[in-house]
């Protein structure tokens, strides 16, 4: 099987033993604690599960600074996104300390990680700034929501190792589908696969997203599928989680193989930092045990902020040959082909004009939907609208 990125073996931070899980709690409640944000619940629960291997904690100044502007460590590992603990303030804790981190996103905030305080390091304005404009390369023009909620966390910066106590609301909210990555290196080899495809994604998946999967399966001659959607944290009227897992299960149980592809989930907030967020995507990848990955048209985009193959040619431009194991499958726009009758990419139907494309916006499918109408069969399977347009008329 394909190595994690940057070890021989996965090193997951979760306290798996029950005892020393157990122990830890009861210690965490005499240590002093902090109330930690969304952002950094979810690296605290990407640690845990393995796919921020071979990260052992926060990211101090130094490492967050270097992986903004040169995609390395100052140890020299290839990272494509600061991986931070932020907060407003650092109150009476300082370096030396050992803290519980609580989680923002449960009832009652239980401990979520216990952390080594290593160093409490405030980041200067210019140094966000220089964060922001490396990382998520915001358009001036518009908003940006990733951007926006790396702002709101605050400027103070706690570094050092963790041990993680639980996966957040992730695996009591999603038992079916959050997976770590040691998991599904586990489920990949149960399977007795070698060669498999991963798809990323945060929307439900539509007829060409569906065929995109098959054409990468045939292609690379793979053995298996793994979809991974995110679980966590999206920008408001994204599909919530719940509908998405039930129709993408509905699209897998009905139009794939047997046995040919997983279902499964990561506990993680959209960052929408496209070029960036794609290569971090290919680590996850990496590290659950995919060979290769499927990198489309805008992924991990918003807006205009970002080039409609950016994500693509980063891996041919900054990530260093060797960084990565993992093979990324470089993907058109994929669309049904009225005169072929299929779904194919743009890029290999020379002879088409735009009219020859069954091709709808984001926002007229969430109208169609809305109003109860099914998008056409050529842009998505009845069952999958279905589920869709359930959902839409339960939030009228």
């Amino acid at each position: 099987m394909i190595k994690p990125h940057g070890s021989d073996e996965l090193n997951p931070l979760f306290v798996y033993d029950s005892t020393a899980n157990e122990a830890l709690h009861k210690e965490a409640e005499g240590l002093a604690s902090v109330l930690v944000s969304s952002a950094t619940a979810a690296n605290a629960v990407m640690l845990g599960a393995g796919y921020f291997n071979p990260l052992t904690g926060y990211m101090n100044k130094a490492d967050a600074l270097s992986v903004a502007t040169d995609m390395k460590t100052t140890s020299g590992l290839f990272w494509p996104t600061p991986v931070l603990n932020l907060l407003q303030d650092s109150g009476s804790i300082k370096a030396g300390d050992r803290i519980a981190l609580k989680d923002p996103n449960v009832d009652g905030n239980p401990i979520l990680a216990v952390m080594d305080v290593e160093s409490v390091e405030e980041f200067t304005d210019e140094e966000i700034a220089l964060i922001s404009e490396n990382v998520y390369r915001p358009s001036v023009e518009e908003a940006h929501p990733g951007v926006d909620a790396f702002l709101a966390q605050g400027k103070v910066c706690f570094s050092g190792p963790i041990q993680v106590l639980n996966f957040s609301y992730f695996q009591s909210e999603f038992p079916d589908t959050f997976r770590t990555a040691v998991e599904i290196r586990n489920e990949i080899s149960e399977r007795g696969w070698n060669k498999i495809v991963a798809f990323q994604t945060r929307n439900p998946m539509h007829l060409a997203h569906e065929e995109l999967c098959h054409m990468a399966m045939n292609r690379l001659d793979c053995d298996g599928l793994v979809i991974h959607m995110l679980l966590g944290k999206l920008k408001p009227a994204d599909i919530p989680a719940p509908v998405r897992d039930a129709a993408i299960r509905k699209m897998v149980e009905l139009y794939f193989p047997k046995n040919s592809a997983m279902v499964t989930g990561y506990g993680f907030d959209m960052l929408y930092a496209g070029p960036r967020e794609g290569v971090l995507h290919a680590v996850f990848r990496q590290n659950m045990g995919a060979t290769h990955f499927i990198i489309g048209r805008d992924h991990a985009g918003v807006g205009d902020h970002y080039g409609a193959f950016d994500a693509q040619t980063i891996f041919d431009n900054d990530v260093p040959e060797g960084a990565l194991e993992i093979e990324i499958f470089k993907a058109d726009h994929t669309a049904y082909s009225k005169k072929l009758d299929k779904v194919v990419m743009m890029c290999e139907a020379p002879d088409h004009t735009k009219e020859d494309f069954v091709l709808l916006s984001g926002t007229k499918v969430r109208e169609m939907l809305g109003n109860g109408i099914a998008p056409p069969k050529e842009f998505s399977r009845p069952e999958v609208a279905q589920i869709l347009m359930d959902y839409y008329e339960s939030i009228k």
